[in-house]
């Protein structure tokens, strides 16, 4: 198990994406802290599931392999929050992947403040300050660590009306780029995993609607839509010891679906 006696925060892990990464990292060794704003429910399946995933991991101050933590990451103080609950419960945090995430579909002209905001704050000030609380964390540990970023081939990829969406992946491009350099020098790699379509409940209108996804899948040289559990191998690899020379890269997972996109 190559992540045994690590431990992660996996936010937005209450379904889909996220459930699944939790998943993975437990099934590797680790222990895992589930992150949930509005799906009590769901953050509860995901436990049972990295409880069945493997062994009790002992850690630090704990022998569970994970748990649950109630967090909005628009907000900077659950945010700060979140990670200092994280180590309270485990001692430690190694590995932060940055997964929660929101979308609006709204013609450029018509999207509100509100609206704009509810995406940014989420997607792109929330990956921030999580992550800053997370390596402040490292820091005072003097420990090495790992963030990956869930982003998006949006971060590449023009998607017309969902602008502020496609404006919160570039900017988390950039953000990555600079912390890789920036806190190389203590020994933490930052790194974004790039997903195109991937069949998840988000995308539930899409996988109901033939001819919609019919036209999705032309665009996918590979021909089917991406799983969260291929979203999540590559998260395991990237937050694992093999990985440790990689940083300030983005890794796009999307069945080559980002050099063969046209829009229709």
């Amino acid at each position: 198990m190559k992540l045994e006696n690590k431990v992660a925060l996996v936010t937005g892990s209450s379904q889909g994406i996220g459930q699944a990464i939790s998943v993975r990292l437990a099934q590797e060794g680790a222990s895992v802290v589930i992150n949930y704003r509005s799906h009590p429910e769901g953050a509860e399946e995901t436990l049972h599931l990295v409880q069945a995933a493997g062994g009790v991991c002992h850690v630090a101050r704990s022998s569970k392999k994970g748990v649950t933590i109630q967090a909005d990451l628009s907000s900077i103080s659950e945010a700060q929050e979140l990670v200092q609950e994280s180590t309270a419960q485990f001692g430690k945090l190694d590995i932060l992947v940055n997964n929660a995430g929101l979308e609006k579909n709204q013609d450029f002209l018509d999207i509100s403040e509100i609206d704009y905001d509810k995406v940014l704050d989420v997607n792109l000030k929330g990956t921030f300050f999580t992550t800053q609380a997370f390596v402040k964390h490292l820091k005072e540990t003097n420990r090495p660590g790992k963030v990956i970023n869930i982003s998006s081939v949006h971060e590449e990829l023009p998607f017309p009306h969902f602008t502020a969406y496609c404006a919160s992946k570039g900017g988390l491009k950039m953000m990555m780029r600079n912390l890789a350099v920036e806190l190389a020098s203590l020994g933490i790699t930052v790194n974004n995993v790039a997903p195109g379509a991937i069949a998840t409940e988000i995308n539930k209108e899409l996988l109901n609607d033939q001819e919609k996804l019919n036209a999705v899948l032309k665009n996918i040289p590979l021909g089917r839509l991406g799983k969260p559990e291929d979203v999540a191998g590559l998260v395991a690899f990237l937050a694992s010891a093999d990985a440790d020379y990689i940083t300030g890269s983005t890794f796009y997972i999307d069945g080559g679906l980002l050099w063969n996109y046209q829009e229709q």
